[in-house]
């Protein structure tokens, strides 16, 4: 999937006196189908899973093992196994 969020253009961003920098968005980029790009808005996740800091502080990672969950059950009735290495080429 091909993701493109939270473009903005920059340009002309000038230098201040003590060397630091201001950059103000001075244009925006919209979706191939015609709709602008949400602003300040992250990627929607393909599963949610509720962030619980009690949980990570007794060293549990909701995300984690909900990601280990999602791969397990993706590897169900798979043959898993290592593959012969071809014949050696001939130079």
């Amino acid at each position: 999937m091909l993701v493109m969020d939270k473009i903005m253009g920059i340009s002309g961003a000038p230098t201040l006196i003590d060397g630091g920098n201001i950059t103000v968005p001075t244009f925006r980029m919209f979706n191939p189908d015609g709709t602008w790009f949400r602003e300040g808005h992250d990627d929607d996740p393909d599963i949610e899973v509720i962030d619980d800091p009690s949980q990570l502080a007794k060293g549990i990672d909701p995300q984690l093992e909900r990601a280990i969950q999602e791969v397990m059950k993706s590897l169900e009735g798979k043959q898993m196994g290592l593959t012969n290495p071809p014949a050696p080429e001939i130079r």
